[in-house]
């Protein structure tokens, strides 16, 4: 009976760790988009490459909050059984990531920053997400 719970819990750890992973790609496609239109951007693309620019922006924060959610429920599955995960630094990042997007950065040059920092961040987090999803399913 204890391994039937033991192998539930796994699965729901994993089921949780692939939502995660999925809202951090989604957030990944948006962020390269992103990047991509911000250098079309600075090269003088006007009006309707910053809008779009913006918009992936704008999407790329909604997966990101996400993928915050996601981690943190992740974080309790893995508790659940008795895996550690610490991305506290990186649910931080989250949190505080549409702040500083959006805080008066008038630059592109300093948009296209903000672009790469919270893209490596993702980046990072995916790397966690799927090693910790190998383990997971290692155990199971």
């Amino acid at each position: 009976m204890e391994e039937n719970r033991r192998k539930r819990e796994v699965q729901e750890a994993v089921a949780a760790g692939r939502r995660a992973l999925e809202s951090l790609r989604e957030a990944q496609k948006c962020l390269d988009s992103a990047k991509n239109w911000g250098i079309v951007d600075m090269i003088g693309g006007g009006f309707v490459s910053t809008w779009i620019k913006h918009s992936k922006m704008d999407d790329a924060a909604g997966y990101m909050e996400d993928a915050k959610n996601d981690m943190r429920r992740f974080q309790k599955e893995l508790r659940d059984v008795n895996v550690s995960m610490d991305l506290r630094m990186e649910i931080g990042s989250f949190l505080s990531f549409a702040d500083l997007f959006f805080d008066g950065l008038v630059a592109d040059f300093l948009v296209q920053s903000k672009i790469n920092e919270a893209r490596n961040q993702v980046d990072e987090a995916i790397v966690r997400v799927e090693s910790l999803l190998v383990d997971l399913q290692r155990m199971y």
